[in-house]
């Protein structure tokens, strides 16, 4: 399997060229890049010239602590500057297509954090701006570069498991949603800030489906007043199904984070290591049992690096590549507003009670 697995890590590499690497700015200096994406860069070689935040106190410590050498006063201040090649959008998505414009009118590449956009109309506005503006830009979903997801897809890909006949998602966690007090309000929750991520995911496997059911529900006394507990299934062309189960009220004290992926003629099943232990995580891990190539039962795959903060570097990585060399971007923006129909069409389903085709 050494030598079969050589192909899959090759395939997974997140090491980004010298010659790629280009100056970076940053608006928002929340958790998440204090926590992700500038441990990533910096990981990564990437220089980070400046960032900015409506708390310029907040940008001013994450800068002190991060090395980086400018604090913008505004966007505009840091558009201004012509260093600034890519500019990484890390805000919450209502503020995200308003921001999105100004840079894209500026023709400065961009990294848009997910999710891009409340709406869908928001979404299909700003992938013309890209367009419009002949700039790259993508969406952080950075799930789809963690290692052991990116290997499974690679085994998908060389048909390892024959054709996929389902894939499931299961997380069963205690999530700390006080740690984004601006979360609090929203109406749409659960699946718009976090199973997104999945939801996506299982796009890049499967594609879109044909049709959607999804349930919620919430638990007296919780923080968010949105939706902390999901259950969507999905059918696909040729009978092929989907499943993301998502409780974020375990009490229990065992999270729990899986995904699997059958097919005709095998199985790989994982875990997402992070959420064990949210923000400290612990290792991914990924396994395959195949009756195609030769693994005798299940077989380890040896992930190395986890989604926090390693696969940001893939979703930058990405970026600087399609700007290199017109490498195809691994969730363009346009690619995205099909995720923001996907979620659009979940919720239409948890309102209304029925399934609902996409």
């Amino acid at each position: 399997m050494i030598d079969l697995f050589r192909e899959i890590a090759e395939s997974c590499r997140l090491e980004i060229p010298v010659s790629h690497r280009l100056p970076i700015a940053i608006i928002g200096a929340g958790g998440i890049v204090d926590g992700a994406h500038l441990p990533a860069y910096k990981k990564a070689g990437l220089e980070v010239i400046g960032i900015t935040d409506v708390d310029l106190a907040k940008a001013t410590d994450v800068a002190g602590r991060h090395g980086i050498p400018k604090v913008y006063s505004s966007i505009d201040e840091l558009l201004s500057d012509p260093r600034v090649q890519v500019v990484d959008i890390a805000v919450p998505s209502a503020a995200q297509p308003d921001i999105f414009e100004k840079v894209a009118n500026a023709k400065k590449n961009i990294l848009a954090q997910k999710p891009m956009a409340p709406t869908i109309e928001q979404g299909l506005k700003m992938a013309d701006l890209v367009d419009a503006n002949k700039i790259v830009a993508a969406v952080n979903q950075q799930l789809r570069f963690e290692e052991g997801v990116a290997a499974a897809h690679k085994m998908v890909e060389l048909g390892w498991i024959g054709t996929v006949t389902n894939m499931s998602i299961t997380v069963n966690l205690i999530t700390p949603w006080e740690l984004w007090p601006w979360a609090r309000d929203l109406e749409r929750l659960e699946v718009m800030l976090h199973s997104i991520h999945y939801h996506d995911l299982i796009r890049w496997f499967l594609g879109d489906p044909t049709t959607l059911f999804c349930a919620a529900g919430r638990t007296k006394g919780q923080y968010p007043i949105g939706e902390t507990r999901t259950i969507s299934t999905a059918l696909y062309a040729e009978g092929v199904t989907s499943v993301v189960h998502a409780n974020h009220v375990n009490r229990g004290g065992d999270n729990l984070a899986e995904y699997r992926i059958d097919g005709d003629q095998g199985s790989i099943r994982g875990t997402l290591g992070l959420l064990y232990d949210y923000p400290n995580g612990r290792v991914d891990t990924l396994e395959v049992n195949s009756q195609v190539v030769p693994t005798d039962g299940w077989t380890p795959y040896p992930v190395t690096t986890r989604w926090f903060p390693d696969a940001f570097i893939g979703t930058m990585g990405s970026v600087l590549g399609a700007i290199a060399n017109g490498s195809p971007l691994r969730s363009s923006v346009r690619d995205n507003v099909n995720t923001l129909r996907l979620v659009d069409a979940l919720y239409r389903s948890m309102d209304s009670g029925v399934s609902v085709t996409f």
